[in-house]
Parts: structure tokens; sequence; C-alpha cells
């Protein structure tokens, strides 16, 4: 069941990724070179990248790839750590049923409506339907890494340490220019 939610989003980013390439790049062929354009290619641009951000979270949650703030936590012992984990994992997940109700709400008024969107003949609850898997998919991920905590598989979030990267960064740097001062 995880790896064939791992296949959807890589799959469902991977389209989306190339669908707004080859259309950002027709768009400034057609533009350029014919001095004509497609009029509904700005907002379907928008409605791909906002589908791409919101089953992004998902995956950069997976890959440990958002930011977080852990220099407390890792002082902390290992079972106040999991404790913490886990209060910070609810909380999540609190968020996303805030976000989900909310958006059901907000999708359930625009269908009620029946609004289209500005450029193409699409009702608009239909296209902001991102919300909804997006923030399911998100919901998905915490449950899955809260059961892996209290499994004891995981530590934490596996959120990328900046600071450490940073100094790994300012090692090469720093390693470089003296490279290039002793070669002078």
């Amino acid at each position: 069941m995880i790896r064939l939610l791992h296949r959807f989003e890589e799959a469902g980013i991977g389209l989306l990724l190339v669908a707004m390439t080859l259309l950002v790049f027709m768009e400034v062929i057609l533009r350029f070179f014919f001095n004509e354009g497609l009029l509904w290619a700005q907002e379907l641009t928008l409605y791909l990248s906002a589908w791409m951000v919101l089953m992004g979270a998902s995956w950069g949650l997976r890959e440990g790839a958002h930011i977080g703030v852990d220099a407390a936590i890792k002082h902390l012992s290992p079972p106040l750590q999991k404790a913490v984990t886990l209060t910070a994992l609810a909380l999540c997940l609190v968020y996303c049923g805030l976000f989900l109700y909310g958006s059901w709400i907000y999708l359930s008024k625009m269908k009620m409506i029946g609004i289209e969107m500005e450029d193409i003949p699409i009702e608009k609850w239909k296209a902001m339907t991102c919300l909804m898997l997006g923030f399911g998919l998100l919901a998905l991920r915490v449950c899955t890494i809260a059961y892996e905590v209290v499994k004891g598989t995981r530590k934490g979030f596996g959120f990328v340490d900046e600071a450490e990267e940073s100094m790994h960064l300012a090692e090469e740097m720093a390693e470089e220019t003296l490279d290039k001062e002793s070669k002078k």
C-alpha cells in the first residue's frame, strides 16, 4: 500500500512537472516566434503548479525535505523525543483535518454556486480538488510517520539538518578557496 502511495506521488508530481514545463515552453515559442499565445495557458499553469505543490508537500515529508528545527529535541532523552514527536504529529493531523474540513466546505460552496474557471470551461471546484487530495496525502503521510515512530523504526520527522548541511557547504567553500590560493 505504501509503495503504491510512493509511486502515485512520484508519478503525479512528475507528470504535472512535465505538463507544466511543456505548456510554458510551448507558450514561450508561440509568443516569441509567432506573436500568438494560448489564452488558457497561464491559468492552467497556475492550477498545475497548485496541484504539484500540494502533492509535493506529502512527498517532501516522506523525503525529509521540509525544514525543521529540532535542535532542542535532540537534547531530550529518547522516550521524551518520541513523546514530543508524537505530539507534533498529532498537531500536524489536526492541522490537516482543519484544512480538509475547510476545503470540503469551500469546494461544496464552489460546486453549489457553479463558478467556472476564467479561461477554461471547467467548474472551478473540480480544478480545486487538489486541496482535498494534497491534504489527504499529507495526513496519510503523517499517519505513516507516526506508525514508524511508535514502531521504533523512525526517531522523528527526518528533517534535513540545515545547520550540519551549512557547515559542510562552508567547509567545501573554504577548501576551494585554499586550493585556489595554493595554486597561485
